[in-house]
């Protein structure tokens, strides 16, 4: 990370995570060619949940090489007064494998469904008995995560350094 100064911690990261309405994930296309989507995830312990559909040019990516690298959005502000806008993010590295075990696949589809979903849930089983014949779950360990944030005080300067106010 370039700018140190604005590093944060591990626990900071993971919270951009939790709270993040989607994320990008990278893979390498045939060739070693860079292919990003976007994703919805879900974070129980130190893994990453996520599904699609089970087949299409993300499964084939992952399926070849399963590293990827996520990148999370948390809090944005645009600043009225400066050329700059006010950000947090997290960036996580890890290697996707496809959730085989019916039991995990439906728990990570129910914590994904409650994190982002929570109104429907009512309707969880009757989804599930439909769609998971269909659905791929993937599961990601994190070897490596990253928080980076632009916050400013009260007073206008700049919170470096992992500061909080």
């Amino acid at each position: 990370m370039r700018r140190k100064d604005r590093e944060m911690p591990a626990e900071f990261a993971y919270m951009v995570a939790d709270k993040c309405e989607y994320a990008v994930m990278a893979m390498n296309d045939i060739g070693g060619e860079p292919y990003c989507v976007p994703i919805t995830i879900v974070r129980e312990d130190n893994r990453i949940y996520f599904h699609s559909a089970s087949e299409g040019k993300k499964t084939d990516c992952l399926k070849r090489d399963g590293r990827v690298c996520i990148s999370c959005v948390g809090d944005t502000q645009r600043m009225k007064n400066k050329f700059t806008t006010e950000f947090e993010s997290a960036i996580i590295k890890g290697k996707a494998e496809e959730v085989l075990d019916e039991d995990e696949k439906i728990h990570a589809l129910k914590i994904l469904c409650e994190r982002h979903t929570p109104a429907n849930m009512a309707e969880f089983d009757d989804a599930i008995k439909r769609s998971l014949p269909r659905t791929a779950v993937w599961r990601i360990y994190v070897d490596e995560i990253t928080g980076k944030r632009k916050k400013y005080d009260s007073e206008g300067r700049e919170m470096k350094f992992g500061r909080m106010e």
